[in-house]
């Protein structure tokens, strides 16, 4: 008898307390100490230890209510260091992939798994392997669901983190699951979320258990098809793959609250320009490519009179050149600039995404073909460097430089011990027997 599985069935890898984790990875000294990590500008919590979370720190609560607690209690405060987990979460995806080829990356600390037919018996022993590779190789810990769908295999990764193995397969009967199902909120179903409990709740729909038995017509009418496919998951039918995913995006944002108040035209310029960088980055590693860009800047919602204005710029053939974004964008910029406002937000928007490999050519342009082709190759070398490098080894000199008074405020920022060859972590080595 073939020992092959037909049924799919898949992993979901969550990193645990994944940017406390990556803090703790070079300073060794804070495992079992309370650690939180804070979100831009250093202003809410989005990261704890579970130290932290036992002295009642609540996930999302600003830093300066927090920070008697986080005083009394010696807590440890870190700013984001985006560098150190982008670069940390690559190498637990490249380790996973080293395990049982290709992932799915749904988030910075996550990804899905789906088993070959051959490693299906041995599940259980693949979801080991991963574990024990990833957290030898990279430091990181993390949790391992496994189960016959997404949604399920999402739910197992839930029950495993509260387990001491750190893997959980949803596996046995219809019976043994839904044991288990009785006992977690609906609010913990992947694609549910906390939004929709008021409208559950008035539906006597509390548990996973409610959700997976509620009635078939109330799901289509009440949830749409995405809530339909969820449903059909917790009841063990694969029903969310590449065919049904969310629709690709058709807008990228890249924008940020400043730490001071901007009244400086070339700050904003400055600003602006990172932002368009940045979203170029990001727009040529999806394989995307925008029709047009919108710049936009405002001051703090209590400001009196408020002042929040955009403008917008579209390109003849759709492009992911970071050139051509940041001209347009301080173009929008210098249109719209109003002398001596404080200005506390700015931002760029890319729109009408579309596949790089569906572009299509304008008459206009056949005379710069050839300087697109260059361009794009320009493009391919810069990410090429920043990937190897390190992130903005090579910028555009419109960035400004890493001090400017609009850069995020990062009070407690860690080192980048991975990605910045002048914060590289140094290591001593003493001889003894010499000192003896």
């Amino acid at each position: 008898m073939s020992s092959i599985s037909s049924k799919p069935l898949f992993l979901l890898i969550d990193c645990n307390n994944f940017y406390v984790s990556c803090e703790r990875l070079f300073r060794p000294d804070l495992i079992g100490r309370p650690v939180v990590v804070l979100s831009n500008n250093d202003g809410c919590i989005v990261s704890r230890s579970q130290e932290a979370k036992a002295l009642g720190i609540a996930m999302g609560e600003p830093e300066f209510k927090a920070r008697p607690l986080l005083k009394k209690h010696g807590v440890h405060v870190f700013s984001s260091n985006y560098e150190l987990y982008g670069d940390l979460s690559a190498r637990v995806m490249a380790t996973v992939a080293g395990v049982v080829g290709e992932v799915e990356q749904y988030s910075i600390d996550e990804c899905f798994v789906r088993l070959a037919p051959a490693l299906v018996p041995n599940a259980l022993a693949v979801a080991q392997e991963i574990r024990a590779r990833v957290q030898k190789w990279t430091g990181i810990t993390v949790s391992v669901g496994i189960a016959a769908t997404r949604t399920l295999a999402k739910l197992a990764n839930h029950i495993a983190k509260k387990g001491d193995s750190g893997i959980f397969w949803l596996n046995g009967s219809d019976e043994k699951h839904d044991a288990l199902f009785r006992r977690i909120p609906a609010s913990e179903v992947w694609g549910i979320g906390r939004r929709r409990v008021p409208l559950l709740e008035r539906f006597a729909i509390r548990t996973v258990y409610d959700l997976k038995h509620a009635d078939d017509q109330w799901v289509r009418s009440r949830l749409t098809v995405t809530g339909w496919r969820t449903v059909l998951e917790l009841r063990g039918i694969p029903s969310i793959d590449e065919d049904n995913a969310p629709t690709p995006r058709r807008t990228l944002v890249s924008s940020r609250s400043f730490g001071t108040r901007i009244t400086e035209k070339e700050h904003l310029r400055q600003a602006v320009s990172a932002f368009a960088a940045r979203a170029g980055e990001r727009l040529r590693r999806e394989g995307l490519t925008a029709g047009g860009i919108a710049v936009h800047i405002r001051t703090a919602r209590q400001h009196i009179p408020f002042v929040g204005d955009s403008a917008l710029h579209t390109f003849v053939v759709p492009t992911s050149d970071s050139m051509a974004f940041i001209r347009a964008a301080l173009a929008g910029l210098d249109s719209i600039f109003r002398p001596d406002t404080p200005y506390a937000k700015a931002g760029i928007m890319l729109f009408d995404l579309s596949s790089r490999k569906g572009r299509q050519g304008s008459l206009l342009t056949l005379d710069t073909i050839e300087q697109d082709r260059r361009r794009d190759v320009l493009m391919a070398s810069l990410d090429s460097i920043n990937a190897r490098m390190g992130r903005r080894t090579v910028r555009w000199a419109a960035e400004g430089d890493d001090h400017a008074p609009w850069r995020m405020q990062q009070e407690h920022l860690s080192p980048k011990s991975t990605t910045d060859w002048k914060e590289l972590s140094a290591a001593l080595c003493v001889d003894r027997t010499v000192q003896e």
